[in-house]
């Protein structure tokens, strides 16, 4: 009788510049063969010192560095920030300018949904097609941006008090434009993937978290709702008027990459459904609240939270009567989603971690602050 042959453990650095880690980001992996036995997370290397340079600026000042933690999702960015401030000084937003609010965060939602989708294709194995009929649509997003604001990725829009510029005249039938292109590609892009046998082989069993896993790491967005926990702010906790829209909490029932990927195509089609209906009750009136551009909010502390396009974020400000934050913390869901990591990839592939990895839809930007 023969001993069981047993291999060496074999430790393999994926990242950080590695094309499937989406952005400088390292896994420390160790694999028995093809199959990962721990993974460690070592970040950083994106990090700019973001929350401690924001307590040497104004208020209004800080705006442009939200722009840049989760660069794929300016407009959720600037909104939660400006919701924080707002709550710690007391400012209210006219109806139009909470309006707009919702129609750009969720025009926003749809652009970073296209390049989430897109990217994971490409990360189960799918060729150039699915990735760029994504990136097509999120482009033709980008374009209402730069004609409404100027900018099309860091786009600084929101105001304290509401939005930086009323829309212009194009951009109502512009968007009613892009909303009736959106839903084809939508259901093209579903019935591209979801019969397709490998996409299945790639994703169905691959990172499964159950209900509890996903609650005890404080996970939230895409990543929670898809292991069938329906818990979205815009209904649990509403701002910006969204209570007055109809909308629905996709949901998956395995927890797994495919139920990821299928929460994330569903809520593209509630996106498009809520910003039909802002423009339909589009209200007139002022699109802003005039506030001083030496604004100092009385001494407190206050937390604002949006549903962004990756989850639960939120932002920290404690005041002591200045005219910057005495404290600037960001509550990023990309660095709390990725602390499941580990728990989804032991014991799987290392061709699996890569896909799970995508399905988490992590920008470094927010991790490295």
């Amino acid at each position: 009788m023969t001993d069981a042959i047993k291999t060496e453990p074999f430790v393999l650095n994926i990242g950080p510049q590695h094309p499937s880690t989406h952005g400088v980001f390292r896994i420390k992996v160790t694999v028995d063969g093809e199959k990962v036995l721990d993974a460690e997370m070592v970040m950083g290397y994106l990090h700019r010192s973001m929350e401690k340079l924001a307590e040497e600026r104004t208020y209004t000042q800080n705006i442009p560095f939200t722009d840049r933690t989760d660069y794929l999702s300016s407009m959720a960015n600037n909104l939660g920030y400006c919701l924080a401030v707002e709550k710690l000084a007391g400012i209210g937003v006219p109806a139009r300018g909470d309006a707009i609010r919702v129609i750009m965060a969720e025009l926003q939602r749809l652009a970073s949904h296209c390049m989430a989708v897109g990217a994971f294709t490409n990360d189960t194995g799918a060729w150039q097609t699915p990735v760029m009929w994504a990136f097509r649509e999120r482009e033709k997003i980008l374009d209402i941006f730069e004609m409404t604001c100027g900018a099309r990725l860091t786009c600084n829009y929101m105001r304290i008090g509401g939005v930086a510029f009323d829309l212009p005249a194009a951009f109502e039938p512009a968007v009613r434009k892009l909303l009736r292109e959106l839903v084809p590609f939508i259901d093209e892009m579903e019935g591209l993937l979801v019969g397709n046998e490998i996409f299945l082989a790639r994703t169905r069993g691959v990172g499964v978290l159950t209900p509890e896993q996903a609650t005890n790491a404080s996970l939230s967005g895409p990543l929670l709702r898809g292991s069938g926990i329906a818990w979205d702010l815009r209904k649990a906790d509403p701002y910006c008027g969204y209570e007055q829209y109809d909308f629905d909490i996709p949901i998956g029932y395995q927890g797994d990459s495919f139920d990821r990927f299928i929460v994330r195509i569903e809520e593209m089609r509630q996106s498009i459904k809520i910003i039909k209906q802002a423009l339909d009750g589009l209200p007139g009136g002022p699109h802003s609240t005039q506030v001083p551009l030496a604004l100092r909010p009385p001494q407190g502390e206050a937390y604002a939270r949006v549903e962004g396009s990756r989850g639960e974020l939120g932002y920290y400000l404690v005041s002591d009567d200045g005219p910057s934050p005495y404290r600037f913390h960001i509550r990023a869901p990309s660095f709390i989603n990725l602390s499941a990591l580990k728990e989804m990839t032991v014991g799987g592939t290392v061709a699996d971690a890569i896909v799970v990895l995508g399905s988490i839809d992590v920008v470094v930007g927010e991790i490295d602050r």
